[in-house]
């Protein structure tokens, strides 16, 4: 319970301009191109369920957060560079980017789904690795990486960003669009008269979020972590659940899919 009001009142007094942190601001990278979790209101103010972390973690932290919106391909150089200190834009842990960056641990966790066209009589992943049949990925991401890695007898088209991939599928051209399932479920909501979500699960393991931190800095890694599990203890996540989430989070259940938090 302390805890908890330490937390409130250091942001209080953040906000009132009243706490001067002892540290530089903290530096956030990430992609403001993936609602609800990384975006911008009109007027250009990032938002989001990331941006809310973020604040969140700079308030635990005592620290100025300062949001850098930073292209997909370049967060990761950034952090290595030292543009930025942590990035946190629905990056997956894996294996390979742990080779030369460090993870928190996860905060979420995810599997991939697929968005198809409803003409193109795709029911399952196995529909799609086939030949003849085309698959939309957003260049590197993990929906890429598996498309790579399982579906060889597909052509792959690969796209820079989310809306070119998903136009792909709605317009025919792609049968299918591989990536999380909250953004499958959104863009679903958002096409229906032309696509079909299928968002069940066909990897063996989920896929877990985590915050990303350069190599070799364990103090600030150390911090996110012990921030992590007072969110989940202390129902952080769930508000940020039922700020931008209630209606996928209600798609979930009834589907008997883990949800994200």
């Amino acid at each position: 319970m302390f805890k908890k009001v330490k937390v409130v009142l250091a942001g209080l007094l953040l906000s009132f301009g009243l706490l001067h942190a002892s540290e530089k601001p903290l530096v956030v990278g990430m992609e403001l191109q993936y609602p609800p979790f990384e975006m911008s209101e009109i007027d250009g103010t990032p938002s989001g369920v990331s941006v809310d972390f973020a604040k969140a973690l700079g308030v635990y932290l005592g620290r100025e957060v300062k949001i850098e919106n930073i292209a997909w391909d370049g967060l990761i150089p950034s952090l290595k560079t030292k543009k930025i200190d942590l990035i946190i834009s629905s990056m997956t842990i894996t294996d390979e980017r742990k080779k030369t960056i460090d993870f928190s641990i996860p905060y979420a966790q995810s599997n991939l789904a697929i968005l198809t066209n409803t003409k193109s009589g795709v029911k399952s992943i196995d529909d799609l690795n086939q030949k003849g049949k085309k698959i939309a990925v957003k260049k590197g991401t993990t929906g890429h990486i598996y498309a790579n890695k399982y579906l060889s007898n597909a052509e792959l088209l690969v796209f820079d960003k989310e809306n070119a991939a998903v136009l792909e599928v709605i317009q025919g051209k792609a049968d299918g669009f591989l990536y999380d399932q909250l953004t499958i479920y959104k863009n679903w909501a958002n096409h229906k008269e032309t696509t079909v979500a299928l968002l069940k699960p066909f990897q063996e393991k989920p896929e877990y979020w985590g915050v990303a931190i350069k190599k070799g800095n364990d103090k600030l890694k150390d911090q996110v972590n012990a921030f992590i599990k007072q969110a989940k203890s202390d129902g952080t996540f769930d508000a940020f659940s039922k700020k931008y989430l209630t209606k996928a989070r209600a798609t979930f259940d009834a589907l008997g899919i883990e949800f994200f938090f």
